[in-house]
């Protein structure tokens, strides 16, 4: 099997049976916010397209490319297609000309048979409404000599179908990096900012040590990350400048912690570096550049690395910002009362979950999206909020003039908005503003209708509590850790007191739990 690394998390797998694109990302995403580092647009991506099978993990803007898809990948590669409630990833990619669907079930092993030969393919879909745009999923392929587990940035919360139907896996390519705008948009003290960032950097090096522990590859591929932020305002949101609470380290920083922490098979893949393996060896490792070149772009060499990227896409960034909406003169609050409130009619669990009127201040216009009420209205003198954003105009009104589906997707993961709030992380809000069409806020409100499993139990720290997570049902007895009477998710961070269950990280979302 060769792996071939495209940049952030997407790789070309070939085999004897056909080749693989997954996740083949080179053009800005959210604003232009985000680009792939390091820079992959030098490769050959006609090329690269020229395969027999494409698969698309999820549509977030870093991993769905729709102008690299259209423009360069075979139209007549049959897509591995994750098993989604919502039909949106298909449909996005029925737009771009693609035609051939070989639909899985989700962790049902499968037998791809094509002109080349079989492939034995497994995807992991992840179907929580807090899973990418309704939906996050990894990849398993088997040739019958290498397997190799593409997670990129999923986070599955049960991985027992790895070793049950293909034994030892090879190699394992996943996210270490953080990929999300907390705590950096958040007004608050520099003190706390520093502390939540510094916390949050290791906390999600982490989890992918544990994901690293649990699936016991051979050889893992750091990957699905970091972004690197080329727009003059957002430069300061690279590690490349010491700062400690950067949430977004890069290969070498993981790949130091993996040696610190006893595991020599982690493997530097920059775009266009190719991997050769035979079962669990590794038979060769190749670059485009000297290996002193590679290690600069992430040590010595790092800022200026970053610097010259910058004044090559510099023309791409400005035509990205010459395509949004005009700031304009007018009021949104129709247009957003338009779009909102027949949301919010559908959404009882995410309404009541939310609960609270929240603060949007775009430009010099303030409009206050009322949950419990279901409306969207202009503000009352004096009214406090526990929740609020600021957004340029301009970007409300682009995803407005767009129809986009998904805010996060677009203005929130830009990190171009500044937020604030009193409390805790309220899950459905965030999840409200990822669902704004008919069909996924009816898919998110009837999945958080339904009652979270929480009939097993385990005993941890001298505190018996239900084994699933009420988060995203995780099995705590691999991601929880209880320091004292605080038991952590490591999936995704949150947080619970074991004397009395309460959710520490948001609303609600309480844990059974009990001192034996």
């Amino acid at each position: 099997m060769q792996v071939t690394s495209v940049g952030h998390a997407g790789f070309r797998i070939d085999t004897r049976a056909g080749s693989i694109l997954c996740d083949p990302w080179v053009n800005p995403a959210y604003f232009a916010s985000w680009f792939p580092f390091p820079d992959n647009t030098q490769l050959d991506w006609d090329a690269l397209g020229d395969v027999d099978y494409l698969y698309v993990s999820h549509l977030h803007k870093d991993h769905f490319d729709p102008k690299n898809l259209r423009e360069h990948v075979n139209k007549d590669a049959v897509v591995l297609l994750p098993d989604y409630p919502v039909p949106d990833l298909r449909r996005e990619l029925e737009k771009l000309g693609f035609h051939r669907f070989f639909e899985t079930t989700d962790s049902v092993k499968h037998r791809v048979s094509g002109p080349k030969g079989d492939l034995d393919v497994m995807i992991i879909a992840l179907r929580a409404p807090a899973d990418g745009p309704i939906g996050d999923s990894g990849l398993v392929v088997d040739d019958g000599e290498t397997v190799a587990f593409n997670m990129n940035d999923a986070r599955p919360v049960d991985l027992d179908v790895l070793a049950a139907d293909f034994g030892q896996v090879d190699v394992h390519m996943l996210q270490y990096s953080g990929a999300i705008w907390y705590p950096m948009v958040y007004d608050m003290p520099a003190r706390a900012k520093e502390a939540f960032g510094t916390q949050k950097r290791q906390r999600q090096m982490d989890r992918c040590r544990q994901y690293i522990a649990q699936v016991g590859a051979t050889w893992v591929i750091p990957s699905a990350g970091p972004p690197c932020f080329l727009d003059p305002e957002l430069r300061d949101l690279n590690d490349d400048h010491g700062d400690p609470a950067n949430i977004f380290p890069d290969q070498m920083v993981f790949l130091d912690q993996m040696r610190r922490h006893g595991h020599d098979g982690g493997l530097l893949m920059i775009p266009g570096s190719t991997a050769e393996f035979t079962g669990s060896q590794l038979d060769s490792l190749t670059h485009p550049l000297p290996d002193d070149e590679v290690e600069a772009i992430f040590t010595t060499g790092k800022a200026d690395y970053i610097e010259a990227f910058a004044q090559r896409m510099a023309p791409v960034l400005a035509a990205e910002k010459a395509s949004w909406a005009a700031p304009g003169g007018e009021s949104l609050l129709e247009p957003l009362r338009e779009k909102f409130e027949p949301i919010m009619v559908q959404s009882d669990q995410i309404c009541d979950g939310i609960g609270y009127p929240v603060e949007l201040r775009i430009g010099p216009e303030t409009i206050v999206v009322d949950f419990p009420k279901r409306v969207v209205r202009e503000p009352i003198p004096d009214e406090k909020f526990r929740y609020g954003f600021e957004i340029a105009p301009e970007l409300v009104r682009t995803v407005l003039r767009d129809g986009e589906p998904d805010w996060v997707n677009t203005i929130f993961l830009s990190t171009r908005f500044r937020a604030w709030r009193v409390g805790g992380y309220n899950e459905y809000l965030y999840t409200f503003f990822k669902c704004l069409t008919d069909e996924r806020v009816a898919y998110a409100d009837g999945w958080f209708a339904e009652a979270h499993d929480d009939s097993a139990s385990i005993t941890m720290g001298g505190y018996e509590f239900q084994r699933r997570c009420p988060h995203l049902k995780a099995d705590l007895s691999k991601f929880g850790v209880v320091e004292g009477s605080t038991l952590t998710c490591n999936l995704h961070g949150w947080q619970w007191n074991l004397e009395n269950g309460r959710c520490l990280t948001t609303k609600g979302h309480e844990l059974r739990t009990e001192q034996p």
